[in-house]
């Protein structure tokens, strides 16, 4: 790779993407070689990112992928229910025909790249397609929302929780329900039911809380 590469870029992704295992160490002089770089330049991005919490930093210890906890799935996983629950109602009531067009156009990407990886399975470029159109959907769920600190927060913990789920993502796990989850969310923004909005972003969600009878706040206005 060229020195002019984002570095930072590229390495976020293939944290949230399955490169690195849970726990595993991340050595500045090994990833310096990927990138034909200097090792600070390395280990300045990675205290970076450990900054967004997707890189573990202890003295003596270096850096590492964080570990798995069902605690931190829950936590993160009730966060981004929250912050998208937040964002999406509040672009259904402003953001107006033009918002709902481009949410549109997004699902119908989303949706024809989800259709294909239900028939190839994770292939070719398929992978980096999808976290992308999948990133793109969601932003686009809460972009008329009006606040740009829930839209930087929200992709602060969209990036944690695909970091959380690399084992379910790579499995395909999810993918039936994804599809279905997706449509339904897009339906209930062009509907401009805020209730049934927040009921579908609580259903695209709720199976990775351990007790789902612990249903977080779906306000963070009241």
């Amino acid at each position: 790779m060229t020195q002019d590469h984002d570095i930072f870029a590229d390495l976020q992704r293939r944290l949230t993407t399955g490169e690195f295992d849970y726990g595993a160490k991340l050595r500045a002089e090994v990833l310096r070689k990927d990138y034909g770089c200097a090792a600070s330049t390395i280990r300045e991005t990675l205290l970076r990112l450990s900054a967004l919490g997707l890189v573990e930093f202890q003295e003596q210890r270096g850096f590492r992928m964080p570990d798995y906890s069902l605690e931190k799935q829950n936590d993160i996983t009730e966060m981004r229910i929250m912050l998208e629950s937040e964002g999406a109602c509040r672009s259904i009531k402003s953001g107006g025909v033009d918002w709902e067009a481009r949410l549109t156009a997004a699902h119908h990407k989303l949706s024809h790249i989800e259709s294909r990886m239900g028939v190839m399975g994770m292939v070719e470029d398929l992978p980096k397609l999808w976290s992308e159109a999948e990133l793109e959907f969601h932003q686009t769920l809460i972009s008329a929302s009006g606040s740009q600190t829930l839209v930087e927060m929200h992709l602060m913990v969209y990036n944690r929780y695909r970091q959380i789920k690399i084992e379910t993502d790579k499995a395909l796990t999810d993918l039936a329900a994804n599809v279905q989850e997706h449509k339904n969310i897009l339906d209930a923004a062009v509907s401009g039911d805020t209730e049934l909005m927040r009921r579908r972003i609580y259903e695209h969600f709720e199976r990775h809380l351990s007790d789902t009878s612990r249903r977080p706040e779906m306000s963070l206005v009241g």
